[in-house]
């Protein structure tokens, strides 16, 4: 999961992009990155970090230019190598340079084609490398000096026919403008603005219409799946659909979790799908013991994740709603640390219970998906320490039993504590009275209701079912593999002291 964005605008963008991928941080918190142009040169600054630490004032100061694209990461595929982090520049043809939100899932197949057949070289392990050199080498292809509209839209034609998995993109060519595209099944965002200034108009691609919001650009419409957009240098915008088949199957995570709720996806507010899911959740609770019978005394959400789905909730059930625990902003999200202990470390450092809330009440605490176990155990733990005589847990999602291939880095499926366990046990495991999950029917509903007219949503995560249709065992042995905490542990400590792997770019 990562977030991404492209502007061309009438003044320089440097402090706009940053300001868009401040706002865009939740997406990734590993590292960021800026690669800007004036026309004719382009400046990048990127490294591992907060987009306020990387980006300094000397460093912004060197980053000119009226056009730019910009990157916040958080690894999925590839390692946390400074090296990885986009945007990523090749220099042939015209000068290219990436950001890539996704997983790509033939990597593997590409990186040896490209290789063999196109004479690539790819330096890193990232699947973005691979798929800036896919659409560096079928704009080559072309052979167009100047190249137009309907060459860009060719080469991204090409792409969808070559690249499967996740991909949302914005890349700049350099000369020319911004490109931005979506994979043919729309797993991940991508959505455009505009805002009109007193020198002309400006054009916004972003992961989040929050990122357009908060710099006074007016959403337009989301790229559709398999659509690329074009915006030139000079502000002209072009469409085209450059898919065969194209279906709108976006990612049901991005409503759980990843979103931030003020954000408009597909036409779905996050926000309301969000609240859709509590209530979706309290009449499951409801058809289990009916309003009477539950014995719950009071609502306490798992802040901030739960927060939204639990006030819904509570009204339907008719009970009270509280806060019960305190967050320290200060400490990151502990789903995407490295590392099961500094998971578990991090939880009383970032919860504190309050105990009124919690002395002699049947407590119902509610989160919007429960992953390992790990945090929900420890919080549940607290609750009882706070006084609680019955500890119930509802999640907003459904049960997460297969790694998510997508875009989002899920541990091996034997790291999910849903692994092989019934609900029952689940609850037995992470200490809870009973726990209540989401049916899978009623998550999609709650998204779903924002637009119908979607297709379907992936939700692999919960039932197993890959949309690109070339996910095999095999493939999900080594990525499960890949992703265990002490794998990637040991991988990451390998390539931080055996390698200084070269890329080529202008650091800012």
């Amino acid at each position: 999961m990562c977030g991404i964005v492209g502007i061309v605008g009438r003044d320089p963008v440097n402090q706009e992009i940053y300001d868009a991928l401040t706002v865009l941080q939740h997406r990734g918190q590993d590292a960021a990155g800026m690669v800007t142009s004036d026309g004719r040169h382009c400046y990048l600054r990127k490294d591992n970090g907060l987009v306020k630490d990387v980006f300094q004032g000397q460093h912004m100061r060197r980053l000119l230019g009226n056009v730019g694209v910009g990157q916040c990461r958080y690894p999925t595929a590839g390692s946390s190598s400074s090296a990885e982090a986009q945007p990523l520049y090749v220099n042939s043809p015209y000068g290219i340079a990436l950001a890539h939100n996704g997983n790509l899932t033939n990597t593997e197949e590409l990186m040896s084609d490209l290789f063999v057949e196109d004479l690539r070289h790819i330096n890193t392990n990232s699947d973005s490398e691979v798929l800036l050199n896919v659409l560096a080498n079928e704009l080559n292809i072309l052979h167009a000096i100047d190249p137009s509209p309907n060459d860009m839209f060719k080469a991204v034609g090409a792409v969808h026919q070559r690249c499967r998995g996740a991909y949302a993109v914005v890349a700049m060519v350099i000369g020319s403008g911004v490109l931005g595209f979506r994979d043919p099944f729309g797993i991940r965002p991508l959505v455009y603005g505009k805002r009109e200034s007193e020198v002309g108009t400006e054009y916004m691609i972003a992961s989040e219409s929050v990122a357009l919001d908060i710099l006074g650009f007016k959403r337009v419409d989301d790229v559709a799946p398999g659509e690329a957009i074009f915006i030139t240098n000079e502000g002209q915008v072009y469409r085209h659909q450059c898919a065969a088949n194209p279906k709108l199957v976006p990612c049901i995570f991005e409503h759980v979790y990843l979103a931030r709720p003020d954000s408009i996806m597909d036409d779905i507010s996050v926000y309301k799908s969000r609240l859709r899911m509590g209530e979706y959740l309290a009449r499951n609770i409801i058809s289990r013991f009916s309003q009477r019978d539950h014995d719950i005394d009071v609502v306490i959400p798992i802040p901030d994740t739960g927060r939204t789905a639990a006030l819904p909730l509570a009204n339907e059930l008719g009970v009270k709603y509280r806060e019960g625990f305190v967050k320290n902003r200060y400490i990151g999200r502990t789903f995407i640390m490295p590392g099961q202990q500094q998971r578990q470390h991090s939880v009383r450092q970032k919860l504190n219970a309050i105990e009124l809330e919690f002395k002699g009440k049947n407590v119902l605490l509610v989160d919007d998906s429960i992953v390992r176990g790990t945090t929900i155990k420890q919080i549940i733990q607290l609750a009882r320490e706070a006084g609680a005589r019955r500890v119930y847990m509802a999640s907003a999602a459904p049960a997460l039993r297969y790694q998510n291939v997508y875009g989002i880095d899920m541990p091996a499926r034997d790291e999910f504590v849903a692994h092989q366990r019934s609900d029952e046990e689940v609850a037995k495991e992470i200490g809870a009275d009973w726990l209540v999950y989401q049916t899978i029917a009623d998550l999609k509903a709650s998204a779903l209701e924002g637009n119908p007219h979607v297709d379907d949503f992936e939700c692999s995560a919960f039932d197993g079912n890959y949309v690109t249709g070339d996910v095999e065992d095999e493939y999900l042995r080594r990525l499960s593999d890949a992703r265990r905490d002490i794998n990637k542990q040991q991988a990451e400590l390998a390539f931080g002291q055996e390698t200084n792997v070269l890329e080529l770019h202008n650091q800012a």
